[in-house]
């Protein structure tokens, strides 16, 4: 009898160890992957920023970027941010230039920004692809935005990144 308790004992902590391992596998690819998936998000704060091939003013300007213009920091060099945009590109922006401002940009080609949070509410204004805005406010699927020059409306969450 004493033989039959010690083997199922050994088998139960055997199966702990297992059960101890297999959770600590999990947790430490949650702890891996879960730093890619949340990038520090911010915004363009000044009226136009460049966007740089490397960090630093000696890199070439690969493009230029205006107010509430949303990236994700992805790496930091002294001053520098490396982000990736709603597109995928990538490119380095001077910190000083991005602040913590909610912002979105339109993804598709013709958005309609409405008077209202619906699709019965007129429409004020359309924005092209690539336009960033202020986020106001949220009302269920709907954002209340802001434009660099003013202009105000509300957005469907799913024409914005």
């Amino acid at each position: 009898m004493l033989n039959s308790f010690n083997i199922h004992k050994k088998n139960f902590l055997s199966n702990d160890s297992c059960q101890i391992k297999k959770y600590f596998i999990i947790i430490l690819f949650l702890l891996i992957f879960s730093g890619v998936a949340s990038a520090r998000r911010l915004a363009v704060s000044v009226p136009e920023a460049n966007v740089r091939s490397g960090p630093g003013t000696k890199y070439e300007i690969a493009w230029k970027v205006e107010k509430y213009y949303p990236v994700s920091i992805i790496k930091k060099s002294g001053e520098w941010y490396k982000f990736i945009d709603f597109e995928g590109d990538q490119g380095w922006i001077y910190q000083p230039l991005v602040h913590n401002i909610p912002a979105v940009i339109t993804k598709k080609e013709k958005c309609n920004i409405r008077s209202g949070p619906g699709t019965k509410f007129n429409v004020v204004f359309i924005a092209e692809n690539g336009i960033p805005f202020k986020l106001i406010k949220r009302k269920k699927d709907w954002l209340n935005i802001q434009h660099a020059d003013g202009d105000k409306g509300w957005i469907h969450k799913s024409l914005v990144w």
